[in-house]
């Protein structure tokens, strides 16, 4: 029973390293995997500010920003971030961190993944381990709490969504990948999670009793997304 989390950077390291947050996470995790011996974890984790912070003193010096370039800095910050969450873990996660899904192998109740290579998000490397792994839903955890009409930063009349089909959320986002973007769901992720039939649900990282109640199919203050 492997359940898929994409864990946001802006919640692992929104400025500094949330170590409070961190210690309440880790202790959410294994009190779940506590009543059930079957229950086992995808954590990807994403950049955060660390990723945002530097791709933006790239841009500011290069004098020829490269968008590759650009997603290897912030595949850096993932990688960063993901070493310091395995590490909370060392019973659970027996495996290094997963820096190529195709080549992932799990073994322990937990596994730790980071970004892959230019192109697209960690969301995308969560889709892809949940499609390697049998998973058929992906929680996407960060800043934002819900999927909404428009930007809401943008646009006060923007509204939240409970539900909506992958053709609505994909008409919002769009299909391109812009490093360093936040987006609710990386588009490209979004259209092979739609193409595989899976479920994403998007909710806040840091509301740990949103994350519990997700966890075990109880109600929760999110939004769900698949047809």
């Amino acid at each position: 029973m492997i359940t898929v989390i994409s864990l946001g950077g802006s919640i692992v390291a929104p400025d500094g390293v949330d170590t409070g947050y961190l210690k309440e996470f880790r202790v959410c995790v294994r009190e779940y995997l506590a009543e059930d011996a079957r229950r086992r974890l995808i954590l990807v984790i994403g950049g955060g500010a660390p990723a945002r912070r530097y791709q933006a003193a790239y841009r500011e010096i290069s004098e020829r920003a490269q968008s590759d370039a650009q997603d290897w800095i912030g595949i850096a910050a993932t990688r960063l971030n993901g070493e310091l969450v395995r590490g909370l873990f060392p019973e659970e996660c027996l495996e290094a961190l997963v820096t190529n899904p195709g080549e992932a192998v799990f073994t322990g109740r937990i596994l730790v993944a980071a970004g892959w290579k230019p192109g697209f998000s960690s969301d995308y490397d969560a889709v892809f381990l949940a499609e390697k792994f049998g998973a058929a839903t992906v929680i996407n955890l960060s800043n934002i709490s819900r999927v909404y009409t428009a930007d809401p930063r943008l646009d006060p009349g923007a509204k939240p969504l409970d539900r909506l089909t992958w053709a609505e959320f994909r008409a919002i986002v769009g299909d391109e990948w812009t490093p360093g973007r936040n987006a609710p769901f990386d588009p490209v992720a979004a259209k092979k999670a739609s193409e595989l039939k899976m479920k994403v649900i998007v909710a806040a990282g840091k509301d740990l009793d949103t994350i519990a109640s997700i966890l075990r199919g109880k109600p929760f203050s999110g939004t769900t997304i698949g047809d």
